[in-house]
């Protein structure tokens, strides 16, 4: 099976930065993409940076210029690094992989999530 590992998350003041970081471990598989989405309180999960295996992104209207993704393919990990954060951005971050594994065949993968809180 394929398993997502989180780490990151935390308090920061509004105009503050976080680096999360998502790998993902076991064997016979291929990522095709990797994401983080969020939820915050009263809503619904969105999509906030995706990456392609070829290293295409795409970022949520609300955090583009802020946000940024990337990954290291050497490694299986994704990052998203957080710059000027604002209260709004607060939820719990979730890590995300479209992944094909080679027994199972292709599903999405989560990481168990990590919150993200910006003070004002």
């Amino acid at each position: 099976q394929v398993q997502l590992v989180e780490s990151g998350g935390g308090l920061v003041q509004a105009g503050g930065s976080l680096r999360l970081s998502c790998a993902a471990s076991g064997s016979n598989f291929i990522i095709h993409s990797m994401g983080w989405y969020r939820q915050a309180p009263g809503k619904q999960r969105e999509l906030v940076a995706g990456i392609a295996s070829g290293g295409n992104t795409n970022y949520a209207d609300s955090v583009k210029g802020r946000f940024t993704i990337s990954r290291d393919s050497a490694k299986n990990t994704v990052y998203l690094q957080m710059n000027s954060l604002k209260p709004e951005d607060t939820a719990v971050y979730y890590c995300n992989a479209d992944i094909l594994h080679l027994v199972t065949g292709r599903n999405d993968y989560w990481g168990q999530g990590t919150q993200v809180t910006v003070s004002s």
